[in-house]
């Protein structure tokens, strides 16, 4: 067995310069990138994105889409607002891809592992029976069976479909 595990497709994140400032508020003011943004749906208060570098296929999170570090700052149409996005979101990875349970939490600060801890988010990661295997306990490292490309073109439908999105009606109510 080989002590070596390839994964060229790092090497951009590796290489490209670090962007200066929020990256998920740069993200939901690029009106028109969502693709290239991995955004999959926004409203008056929250915005579901996917994750660049995630823990499994169709790892998502959901941010308020104002710039804030804490719940406590949260108000409450904001918190509403978030529980109803990862609500929409477990629906949606259950539909889209057969999701059968789902590790969803937030690390509130950097000293609770927060990778980018300047603008709160909850991780929704969707999960199968089997999925954990030796990769992940042996020689932390993930493997995703898809391109995240891919993965957005699959999801991006199912955010666009109005009557199976709560969140979506919500947001046109307000």
């Amino acid at each position: 067995m080989s002590d070596r595990l390839w994964a060229p497709w790092r090497i951009q994140y590796i290489k490209n310069p670090k962007p200066s400032g929020c990256i998920f508020c740069q993200a939901v003011s690029e009106e028109g990138n969502e693709r290239k943004n991995l955004i999959l749906m926004r409203n008056a208060h929250v915005f579901i994105i996917m994750n660049r570098y995630p823990y499994n296929s169709g790892h998502l999170m959901v941010a308020p889409l104002r710039h804030l570090n804490d719940l406590t700052t949260l108000t409450k149409d904001e918190m509403s607002a978030v529980m109803d996005a990862i609500r929409s979101s477990t629906e949606t990875l259950k539909k889209a891809m057969g999701a059968k349970g789902f590790n969803v939490g937030i690390n509130i600060g950097k000293v609770a592992g927060a990778g980018l801890y300047e603008h709160l988010h909850v991780h929704v990661v969707p999960r199968w029976s089997g999925d954990v295997n030796f990769m992940p306990v042996m020689a932390d490292v993930h493997v995703l069976p898809e391109l995240l490309a891919q993965t957005y073109d699959h999801l991006k439908p199912f955010f666009n479909t109005r009557e199976q999105s709560s969140i979506y009606r919500k947001s046109r109510v307000e």
